[in-house]
């Protein structure tokens, strides 16, 4: 089972993140790629995907998937399976909290994708988010928040991981 990571960074923190997934999940199992450096498109060569991007300032999108934002839409994922992540800031930018996470959800949800992932949103502090599942229980990704809340971040990295590839294993077995 092979897992593609395709991040945008500006920062580095959302890089640094997908790091710390690769090796958790296993640096054999998870290939990263910058979108920066690759064509979105590439993600289509892999059953199993994962999707991270931060939300800048008032809501808006990390540069490097503004860049790709319309290239999303040519993507046919039918029968992948796609998970997401997202850095924020919810103290700074509260009312906008994950709000890229949410547009890139929006995003995949009609290219057919499987998509899984969702965590708790226990344990934060915000506003308003567009990354929320319809009850408002879960965000639609792994949410972290290194400005913040970064001694959250490993553990909450490891549990996100834990949930994927057993979730993973029920959509492959099913």
């Amino acid at each position: 089972m092979k897992i593609a990571l395709f991040y945008g960074s500006t920062t580095c923190y959302t890089e640094m993140a997908a790091e710390k997934i690769q090796a958790c999940i296993g640096v054999e199992t998870v290939e990263i790629f910058n979108i920066k450096d690759v064509p979105l498109s590439d993600c289509l060569q892999h059953d199993i995907i994962i999707f991270g991007i931060s939300t800048w300032d008032f809501g808006e999108l990390q540069e490097d998937w503004e860049s790709s934002w319309d290239d999303i839409s040519t993507l046919n994922l039918e029968g992948k399976i796609v998970a997401l992540f997202g850095l924020g800031d919810q103290q700074g930018y509260g009312q906008w909290f994950q709000d890229a996470l949410g547009m890139l959800h929006d995003q995949v949800i009609p290219q057919g994708a499987s998509i899984i992932g969702y965590w708790p949103n226990e344990g934060y502090e915000f506003e308003a988010s567009k990354a929320l599942t319809e009850d408002g229980d879960y965000f639609v990704g792994l949410s972290l928040d290194d400005e913040t809340q970064y001694d959250l971040s490993e553990q909450r990295i490891t549990q996100w991981c834990e949930q994927l590839l057993d979730e993973i294993n029920d959509v492959v077995s099913a």
